[in-house]
């Protein structure tokens, strides 16, 4: 070691040699700290996934923090096993685990095929999140239940018995964030969105229906055509005042239940649709021939109980939405007057066709029809002039539900057009779209863009 003018110790020089060793070992360790950095990556990815990190906008899981939140227009999934708990009873722990990761790991690529995120595993369940529309959550749910199938094949080839699951989707805005405390938190999704997808996976029980769609979903669909579906049943959710339209998808059937099920579609949604108008003597007709085709179609066959049980008992086991009148609410107002003037406009036409259907006059139902065409050439300019205005985030959405719902009522106007259908049965479908427009749109996505322009405001 050298030593200064003024006494001290200076390190000496290191050869070239000796500098090359050292850069050589500073690399070596510098790669060995991102190959262990990206080892962390990939396992938090598989605990926070990366895409659910990108719609909170952060780069990696140290970016997060306590109360990030985002706010997305999201098809929600909830999938459950079906008699899960006696299954479970007769296998011991170690066997639960080997049997709900063998089940999940089939499932878990197919939703991420699907560009779906998984949010949660719940024992048996599994909550996912799909921001790409219903469409990869309609086809995602589909694909899930033909891999299902495939699953079960390799289950009783090996002596097991088959499994069954039962798929809720429901489309809606939520809020995505992290929640918790200083030492633990977790990522969540909140929203009315959320409660009903849940309620849609119970009601797969009631009905034995592997796939059940909202209104919400049917009408977020790019193509409802490319999917077999049917009109099943309105129902409550806690909470709301208004129930609401249930879709079964059943793509996924065995082949001969499916063709009849397309066989009989048409009888079928009439049967449901007299049996909400407590027309029974028109519905049981229509089921025992929907049954006479598809002997095992259970949605039939639970309408046609109800339909004996109501001759019975006179005991009607529906919503009865149909005998209730929509009402004003301060709740709905959105605070923009022509919005709200509208709205109210379109209630009160709501309720008079409602009570023209429950004392059967609908021979001139479709003076609606021009009344719905004003409405929407009237207030939904105004609306799409005041979302470019306000840089509204959500309002390609907003209209494409503008559009899907002219779409629809249009549809209707043809079929009342041709003298074909009852004008009844046509005057009950009409009523259900626009009670599920009030339900989804006018009292939700109107009150979303309201709010939005109310913070702006206030921001």
């Amino acid at each position: 070691m050298n030593e200064g003018s003024n006494g001290e110790n200076i390190p000496p020089i290191p050869s070239q040699d000796g500098i090359q060793e050292i850069l050589h070992k500073v690399i070596i360790a510098h790669q060995q700290a991102l190959a262990l950095l990206q080892q962390t990556e990939a396992a938090y990815g598989r605990l926070v996934p990366h895409q659910l990190l990108n719609l909170l906008e952060a780069k990696s899981i140290v970016d997060v923090k306590l109360g990030d939140q985002v706010e997305r227009k999201m098809t929600i999934m909830f999938s459950d096993i079906r008699d899960f708990t006696p299954l479970s009873e007769s296998m011991t722990p170690a066997e639960n685990f080997e049997f709900i990761n063998s089940y999940l790991s089939q499932m878990e690529p197919v939703i991420s095929r699907h560009h779906g995120i998984i949010d949660k595993y719940i024992g048996d369940a599994i909550m996912a999140l799909f921001e790409r529309g219903a469409d990869e959550a309609v086809s995602g749910a589909i694909a899930m239940l033909e891999r299902l199938s495939y699953y079960n094949a390799g289950r009783e080839r090996a002596g097991y018995a088959p499994v069954q699951i039962g798929i809720g989707l429901n489309t809606g805005m939520v809020m995505i964030g992290t929640v918790g405390g200083i030492n633990r938190m977790d990522s969540t999704v909140i929203g009315d969105a959320v409660n009903l997808t849940a309620r849609l996976e119970e009601a797969t029980k009631t009905y034995h229906s592997p796939l059940i769609i909202s209104q919400n979903t049917l009408y977020d669909l790019t193509d409802a055509g490319k999917y077999d579906i049917r009109f099943l049943d309105r129902i409550r959710v806690k909470g709301k005042s208004q129930p609401l339209s249930i879709y079964e998808v059943f793509d996924n059937n065995p082949a001969e239940l499916r063709e009849s099920k397309r066989q009989g579609l048409a009888l079928f949604e009439k049967a449901v649709a007299y049996y909400h108008m407590q027309d029974i003597v028109k519905a049981v007709p229509l089921l025992k021939r929907c049954i006479e085709i598809a002997p095992e179609d259970y949605p039939a066959l639970i309408y046609l109980e109800r339909c004996h049980a109501f001759q019975a008992s006179g005991q009607h086991l529906g919503t009865g939405e149909l005998q209730t009148s929509l009402s004003w609410k301060e709740e709905l107002h959105t605070g923009l007057p022509e919005v709200d003037n509208a709205n109210r406009i379109l209630m009160y036409h709501i309720n008079t066709l409602t009570t023209r259907i429950a004392q059967d006059d609908c021979r001139d139902f479709a003076d609606i029809f021009p009344i719905l065409h004003q409405h929407a050439q009237h207030i939904f300019p105004v609306e799409v002039k005041l979302m470019r205005e306000h840089a509204y985030p959500f309002a390609e959405g907003h209209i494409q539900e503008h559009q899907r719902f002219v779409e629809n009522f249009c549809g209707l106007e043809r079929k009342a057009g041709s003298s074909s259908e009852d004008p009844r049965y046509l005057a009950f479908r009409t009523v259900l779209l626009l009670l599920d427009w009030f339900a989804s749109h006018a009292t939700k996505a109107d009150r979303h863009f309201a709010r939005y322009l109310q913070n702006k405001k206030t921001g």
